[in-house]
């Protein structure tokens, strides 16, 4: 348990950002910490990361490990595996499932379906990511590359790491981007006034993502978009950036009519392909997948307004 005083100079900080900086550790360690009970500030528990705090308060965190969350096998419905050997496993992942386990989360999640599925797993990574080399969103559908074997996690990671991993997704956003094809290159950190969304901001990490507009309709334009980096929500908080934000996002400031009208009940946005070197042969890959049945319908309802 460290022990410590806060000083004047940060006075008035978000408790996540002073914790940070006096522990050395990063904030989303700080707010792991936070969730599991282990901060504690002028003695008392800390609820929430975005707690201020003042010159002169205890803090005390407790460095060790926070409780990891548990991995429950549990098939998730609607995920499909699209390919697996004996160094990866690709699935194509539907809206409502999680990446893996992650405290606060009750619904189902990819690790769990492979794990009552049957299907090992690399261990390397935390508990309950093990195996993970890239995520997607609760509400985003379509590819993920799982690790199976240490040796292709590790491969893969670096893959990622060095953008050597195509990744293609299709976003439908409201009204039309001008250019229709174009690059967003802007920093991404996190949102100044709230703990739960992403935004561009100064100091921020370098986020680029790249869009062609495939077809426009009278409301909305459906793009292909591929990311040269893989920041927390890039799409949807580059395209709301640019006041185009992703149909069905109200997180991002998407038209909650527009949605109901098209019966989206998540964002439109779905992995539509996935390439990269396979870690076991050396050979390139490639896995396709098409959008989910609620955002064809989506397009379909869209054609009949335009």
């Amino acid at each position: 348990m460290s022990v410590l005083l806060v000083p004047d100079g940060l006075d008035g900080e978000r408790l996540d950002a002073a914790a940070a900086r006096m522990t050395g550790v990063s904030r989303a360690r700080v707010a792991e910490l936070i969730a599991a009970g282990a901060v504690r500030l002028g003695g008392a528990s800390a609820a929430k990361p975005s707690l201020r705090v003042r010159g002169g308060d205890l803090l005390e965190v407790a460095l060790g490990s926070p409780p990891a969350a548990q991995v429950r096998p549990r098939l998730a419905d609607g995920l499909r595996i699209v390919h697996q050997d004996a160094d990866i496993v690709v699935v194509d992942k539907p809206a409502g499932v999680a990446a893996h386990p992650s405290l606060g989360w009750e619904g189902p999640d990819v690790v769990s379906h492979l794990a009552a599925a049957g299907i090992g797993v690399a261990t390397s990574g935390a508990a309950e990511r093990q195996g993970i080399v890239q995520r997607l969103d609760v509400g985003t559908s379509g590819l993920m590359v799982v690790a199976r074997s240490e040796a292709a996690y590790a491969v893969l990671k670096q893959a990622f790491r060095d953008r050597g991993v195509d990744k293609e997704y299709q976003a439908l956003v409201q009204g039309h981007p001008d250019p229709s094809t174009g690059t967003i290159d802007a920093p991404i950190g996190r949102h100044p006034g709230a703990d739960w969304k992403f935004a561009v901001v100064a100091g921020g990490r370098p986020s680029v993502t790249h869009y062609e507009t495939l077809e426009a309709f009278r409301y909305a334009s459906l793009l292909s978009v591929r990311l040269e980096t893989g920041r927390t929500h890039q799409i949807r908080v580059h395209v709301a950036a640019v006041r185009h934000p992703c149909v069905g996002d109200p997180l991002y400031g998407a038209d909650p009519a527009l949605s109901a009208r098209l019966g989206l009940e998540r964002q439109w946005l779905h992995a539509v392909r996935l390439g990269f070197v396979h870690p076991g042969t050396g050979e390139p890959v490639e896995y396709v997948s098409s959008p989910a049945h609620d955002l064809q319908r989506a397009l379909e309802r869209l054609r009949e307004l335009s």
